[in-house]
């Protein structure tokens, strides 16, 4: 059975009445397809519009009015990461296969785009191209071209493989462009550039679809920088999707209406974005094209989602409501879920429950966190330099065999080393035979110049003996240096310990001695004379006996 799934975020508002288990949920993972049902949600995240982007592993989320990305584990149900960057993200776009380890691509306030590769960490950042904040990204199905748009009304082409290249090229070579220089600039908008998008299909038909502030929706040939033609809205479009098919496109306003642009009129098999003949006349979609919302229900509409058989419209409103639209008849058709915050993002995930649906190649668990490059390809010298750094690594699991392509004629014989299911018969036999001439060589008579090197091998061994045998003589005298050492502070600790003993009896004795005086003036009973003589001479012999203890331990 086949499944369709979306993802929502919100931004947080200042609402007296809002509960704090929904203040802290931002992102929502929801089912269309078979029952509308919400599967799971992530916290602590608030994103403006174009600050949302999935991969089949992660969920990347530019916090709003910050220079902090969340990154969210899809497998694990957790917030994995949270990353800063060195200014404020205004909006993002994933750059790479959904099963894969892409790039992201960041839009700054500041202007500037930046680069980070998911599975190497590898961070790069492009001059200020913008004279204001980029406002909306958008990347090619053939993940070749970056367009961004921005708040100074202008668009810009890059390359995305010039960007993320290690080659340096020479700079000394006037034919050969800078890899940071912007491939083109569309100038034709005069007022903020809202939304982005390309087309579905590549090929040289693709083009790229802008809406902007000064209500209009321009859909271009990128390739060449032109025009192809321009839809005039009467009002500021907010969003913008378009059909999986590439047949029309839909914008959303600020009441909440929805705008159906069809590309190729029921009596007229080719409409102006083909035809060049209607090129150069704007024109405007009538006013039966125009869907609003039932009743009383006028949030604006700040994202739109099409889904996989082009027969509903999602509209994310300020509301917090998910509404959907009948494509073919072009009606309202119901409320399918309500988030309470104002819905800034809505993403189609991929169908799944296909029956030949191709098994993925490789599976990102981590996210390597960004590691900033300063100078990212700009070559420094007069040739160009494609080395590739050492700390360069590429962290993701290979989840089947990957394919060996059979060498063509003439490759090298690294190709055919790569190519091959283990190593090649000729890489073998050569090993084998440079063993062999080794083994030869080891048993084989010595040179002259083996002799020599026999000689300067015995003479460094010889020299190294005599340092050895110095280095031990050295540490037996150090040792019997500190032996004696310790044994004299030992005699000398003795020492003052029978000094402080002669001093504490003399001291003792003679505070016996006044107490005894105390009692013959106080008219005590004492001791005769003779007991006291007696005792003295005792104390006495036993001071002798100390002097000689330490007499021995000085003689010692």
């Amino acid at each position: 059975m086949l499944t369709e799934s979306f993802i929502a975020s919100t931004r947080t508002v200042e609402r007296k009445a809002q509960a704090t288990a929904t203040k802290d949920i931002g992102i929502h993972l929801h089912d269309l397809q078979p029952i509308p049902s919400l599967k799971t949600s992530f916290k602590k995240s608030t994103t403006q519009s174009n600050c949302l982007a999935v991969s089949a592993t992660h969920i990347f989320a530019a916090q709003a009015d910050k220079s902090v990305i969340h990154v969210y584990n899809r497998d694990r149900g957790n917030q994995e990461a949270l990353v800063p960057f060195p200014e404020n993200i205004t909006c993002l776009a994933l750059a790479g296969p959904y099963h894969g380890a892409g790039t992201l691509v960041l839009g700054t306030q500041g202007g500037r785009l930046i680069l980070w590769e998911l599975a190497t960490g590898r961070q790069i950042s492009t001059a200020q191209s913008h004279l204001q904040s980029v406002t909306c990204l958008a990347v090619d199905p053939t993940f070749n071209f970056i367009l961004s748009g921005s708040s100074d009304s202008n668009l810009q082409l890059w390359s995305l493989p010039s960007l993320l290249s290690f080659s340096q090229p020479s700079q000394n070579d006037p034919g050969q462009p800078l890899p940071l220089s912007l491939l083109k600039t569309l100038t034709n908008h005069r007022a903020a550039i809202n939304a982005l998008l390309f087309a579905h299909i590549p090929g040289q038909t693709s083009f790229a679809v802008s809406a902007a502030n000064d209500q209009t929706c321009i859909v271009w040939d990128y390739v060449n920088g032109t025009v192809l033609h321009t839809y005039l809205l009467g009002h500021n479009p907010i969003c913008l999707a378009l059909d999986p098919a590439d047949r029309a496109a839909y914008t959303g306003f600020a009441d909440g209406s929805i705008q159906f642009i069809n590309f190729y009129k029921p009596n007229h098999p080719l409409h102006g974005t083909v035809d060049p003949s209607q090129q150069a006349t704007p024109t405007q979609p009538p006013s039966s094209d125009r869907w609003h919302l039932p009743g009383s229900l006028s949030a604006p509409a700040y994202s739109l989602q099409v889904s996989y058989d082009s027969t509903t419209l999602l509209s994310g409103h300020g509301d917090g409501k998910v509404h959907t639209w009948n494509i073919a008849k072009g009606l309202y058709s119901a409320q399918l879920a309500d988030f309470t915050l104002p819905v800034t993002n809505l993403l189609m995930l991929p169908p799944t429950g296909f029956p030949t649906a191709p098994t993925p190649n490789l599976k990102l668990h981590n996210v390597v966190k960004p590691r900033y490059e300063s100078s990212p390809n700009v070559g420094t010298s007069s040739h160009g330099d494609s080395t590739i750094p050492i700390n360069y690594n590429f962290t993701a699991q290979l989840l089947s065999t990957l394919p060996l392509l059979d060498p063509c004629p003439g490759a090298s014989d690294l190709d055919t080393a790569l190519t091959h299911p283990s190593f090649p018969d000729s890489m073998l036999e050569e090993g084998m035979a440079e063993l062999a001439a080794m083994n030869d060589r080891s048993s084989g008579p010595l040179d002259a110049d083996d002799h020599n090197e026999a000689d300067t091998l015995r003479t460094e061994n010889q020299h190294l003996k005599t340092q050895l045998d110095d280095a031990l003589r050295r540490q037996r005298e150090a040792i019997a240096e500190v032996l004696e050492y310790d044994k004299q502070s030992l005699r000398r600790k003795e020492e003052e310990s029978v000094k402080r003993a002669r001093k504490k009896r003399r001291r003792i004795r003679k505070m016996e001695m006044e107490e005894r005086r105390r009692k013959v003036v106080m008219g005590e009973i004492v001791e005769m004379e003779k007991g006291i003589g007696a005792q003295g001479a005792e104390e006495e012999m036993d001071d002798d006996d100390l002097s000689s203890d330490t007499d021995e331990l000085s003689s010692d």
